[in-house]
């Protein structure tokens, strides 16, 4: 094993219940007097949004309101956010909402001060050193779903919308600077969108943990993330008024997105590309996928989810992990496969050229080929 790596961890995060009400503080650490607030459609009117815009009114910061994102943001959503932005003459973004707002609205924040095009800035090799750092605005991030663990990441994914592929932005200066994770704000989440956040926390925890990098201290966090989300997921998702079962998985989400700077695999090469063609819900693509590719990568990670099923108190080492996860995403109704997931009549070659041009296939146990990676499509179906 090579025992080398470069490890960034993350920000100042306020985890509490009740804590949206320091959100002006957070906005005054960050340097940021007139932000502006995004989030999607989907929560534009919600009570907690109005709230927390009252919040921002009452303390100076104005109520300024960018809401045109996609499921799956897209550089659209990111050019008419960044016209938002400077007509409104803001100087820093509050990102708010599930991974789709808080993408978009790190995006926003990074290319108000670009000159060169968003693509220019793609997770490949040193792109990210091409961008202004000087044109990056503040970012204040505001969780509002238990599970993607953007707010504590560098990076966006958007949608190009003329290939249907999902582009990682990544620069340092995209981590926000301060977060709030409040466990209130998930109060009101569907029960699908509790169960498909959570499962994406989970996937996250249980790639990076599989991941062949060295990074032992996300190996320790991703344990404990799916020891977290297997113990109160459940919970969350029967009462969604359960505030400690969503403070757990919230914290959760948090680990898991710290956790894969270890790396993710074909999990997350596979459910890009599916939600960029497909528009399928990313958490829940990753939960579907997630049987198929523990059994792909099983000759390598064997051992690995030996010590997990340990860990987790799961009888059956490999054989018994793999059946859990049968039987927990059977808990939360996710569709067995692609095809009832809405996956119908796929194109499985431009499925498998995307999964395979996606940078998590590099941290896959096994080598993805053209080959392996279209049958492990077909697998999926």
């Amino acid at each position: 094993m090579n025992l080398t790596g470069n490890w960034n961890y993350p920000t100042r995060i306020r985890f509490g219940a009740g804590r949206i009400a320091e959100l002006p503080e957070a906005c005054a650490a960050a340097g940021i007097s007139k932000p502006l607030l995004v989030t999607d459609r989907g929560l534009a009117n919600l009570d907690i949004t109005r709230s927390t815009l009252a919040i921002m009114q009452a303390h100076g910061l104005g109520q300024a309101l960018f809401s045109e994102v996609d499921l799956n943001p897209n550089q659209i959503n990111v050019e008419e956010g960044v016209k938002a932005f400077k007509a409104g003459a803001h100087d820093g973004v509050i990102a708010f909402g599930g991974g789709s707002g808080l993408d978009l609205g790190k995006m926003i924040a990074f290319m108000s001060g670009q000159s060169r095009p968003l693509w220019d800035f793609e997770d490949i090799g040193d792109f990210w050193t091409r961008a202004d750092p000087n044109g990056i605005v503040p970012i204040v991030a505001v969780p509002t779903t238990a599970g993607t663990g953007s707010e504590v990441g560098r990076a966006s994914i958007i949608t190009k919308t003329d290939t249907h592929e999902k582009k990682i932005i990544f620069h340092p200066k995209v981590l926000p600077s301060q977060v709030i994770c409040d466990p209130e704000l998930t109060v009101g989440m569907p029960k699908f969108i509790t169960a498909g956040t959570g499962l994406d926390a989970f996937a996250h925890c249980l790639e990076a943990y599989c991941s062949p990098h060295f990074h032992p201290m996300s190996q320790g966090i991703a344990l404990e993330g799916m020891r977290l989300v297997k113990d109160y997921l459940p919970r969350a998702y029967k009462n969604g008024s359960d505030l400690e079962a969503r403070a757990q998985v919230m914290a959760a989400a948090t680990m898991g997105a710290t956790a894969f700077q270890k790396g993710l695999g074909a999990i997350h090469s596979l459910s890009h590309p599916i939600g960029g063609f497909y528009n399928t819900h990313h958490g829940t693509t990753n939960a579907v996928v997630m049987q198929p590719v523990l059994k792909f990568n099983r000759s390598a990670i064997e051992d690995k989810i030996n010590l997990l099923s340990k860990y987790l108190e799961i009888e059956g080492g490999f054989e018994g992990f793999y059946a859990f996860v049968g039987e927990f995403n059977d808990s939360f109704n996710i569709p067995k496969n692609l095809t009832e997931l809405g996956v119908k009549h796929p194109d499985l070659d431009a499925l498998t050229n995307a999964a395979l041009a996606d940078p998590s296939c590099g941290g896959n146990p096994i080598e993805m080929t053209k080959e392996n990676t279209r049958a492990l499509l077909e697998a999926c179906l």
